[in-house]
């Protein structure tokens, strides 16, 4: 088990929370039993993981604590129902943090604005605390889970409210598989792939009309950063080109079970009826390249060899132009919070061994780079603080005067 192991989860005909022995450096709840009434429980850890956790919100959210031996008898049909129980945890590496306040989960449903006839795509439902409000607000529930245990309970609970019937489960990584036709998207994302779901929801062919999602508070807050914010970053600028992001509320860390460090958000995400046209795969390679320094000015981003370098050779192997085709972008989030470490490399560059063109090839391409930037006016600007408008005006200039960031030779035509 490990550090890993953060809360025990007993799976019998309902669920219960049981606890390990407490692991080195993590938090250990002893949960007293839960009854017809809210009790006190004994808490060790954390002054701030208090009785939120027991009691009242685990009986109303079906997650009931184990019996403790010292509060109640134990006979040979009690043990005998131990012995046949099975033991499941949950991992905060995982990001696997049940929702359990019923006024949170109530409350991004009714934001949701599911009809009756939508399909919802739940990504993550865990053990199906809004897997259950949302059968009954929905026509149909697409829930993607790649935990198999997490499975089992969640088809568990849904049958014994007689709800089977509306219920899709995909056992996969949600990352890795393609989606089937959706109206809404309504979940809590695992704060490990929040990044690339979300690209691949806005990025991806799987046409929507909204997707509500319960992320890391900072997460949301750089998703819903305006330029000149010191959060403001490739992935804001990417997902503001195809839709519009709206701020719901914020939730609590203590409203979670296993309680994770940090608070979460909920944001909408609603699709643009009308985007820009331009090939999404050169955007999201422009962009990459923009914000790899973005509070350097464009002029110096720019002026690096290497960067000039494979600028060049983009652009002498790109064949002629061809019509922006949008058939689904190949969109790379592995640069949204990282920038690029370019040491100490001047416009002269420092003995790249890689080998390059001509001396004067290449002071003639930095110069048409040069040109571009001077003629928009962006030599002296930083991505930070441009808007969409200006990035799509920037990369026009370039690909008008015949320089490219995207390799076609590698696109290939798929939703991430």
């Amino acid at each position: 088990m490990g550090s890993q192991t953060l809360l025990g989860l007993v799976v019998s005909r309902d669920l219960h929370i049981t606890t390990p022995k407490r692991p080195i450096n993590d938090t250990h709840l002893n949960v007293d039993r839960v009854c017809g009434r809210r009790r006190k429980a004994a808490m060790h850890g954390p002054s701030q993981l208090r009785r939120h956790l027991t009691g009242f919100l685990l009986r109303r959210h079906h997650l009931h604590t184990k019996p403790g031996r010292r509060n109640v008898p134990r006979n040979g049909d009690d043990q005998k129902k131990d012995n046949e129980e099975k033991h499941m945890f949950l991992y905060k590496s995982w990001g696997q943090h049940i929702l359990t306040n019923p006024r949170v989960l109530d409350a991004i449903v009714r934001k949701s604005n599911i009809k009756p006839t939508d399909t919802v795509l739940e990504i993550g439902p865990g053990t199906g605390n809004l897997t259950l409000r949302l059968l009954q607000a929905a026509q149909r529930v697409v829930a993607v889970e790649v935990d198999t245990r997490m499975v089992e309970i969640l088809r568990s609970r849904v049958a014994e409210q007689g709800l089977e019937d509306q219920l899709t489960v995909i056992c996969k990584d949600a990352l890795k598989t393609d989606f089937p036709p959706f109206d809404l998207v309504v979940a809590n994302i695992p704060y490990g792939i929040s990044s690339p779901l979300v690209a691949k929801l806005v990025f991806g062919v799987n046409p929507f009309r909204s997707a509500t999602l319960l992320l890391q508070k900072e997460f949301a807050r750089r998703l819903l950063a305006n330029p000149g914010d010191s959060e403001f970053n490739r992935l804001a600028v990417n997902v503001k080109l195809l839709a519009e992001v709206e701020f719901i509320m914020d939730v609590s860390k203590r409203d979670f079970l296993p309680c994770p460090k940090v608070d979460s958000s909920v944001v909408t995400i609603r699709p643009k009826a009308e985007v820009p046209d331009v090939d999404l795969n050169e955007w999201s390679a422009f962009t990459r390249t923009c914000f790899s320094k973005k509070n350097k000015t464009l002029g110096a981003t720019f002026k690096h060899k290497r960067r000039l370098m494979e600028l060049w050779r983009l652009s002498n192997l790109r064949g002629p132009e061809k019509e922006n085709e949008v058939i689904g972008c190949n969109y790379d989030c592995s640069y949204e919070d990282i920038e690029e470490d370019e040491g100490n490399e001047s416009d002269e560059g420092n003995g790249d061994p890689s080998p390059g063109p001509e001396e004067t090839e290449m002071s003639s391409f930095k110069e048409k780079i040069n040109g571009v930037l001077k003629s928009g006016g962006f030599g002296d600007k930083r991505p930070s603080k441009l808007s969409g408008k200006e990035l799509l005006q920037l990369l026009s200039l370039f690909n008008q005067a015949g320089i490219h960031f995207h390799d076609q030779a590698k696109a290939k035509p798929r939703n991430i």
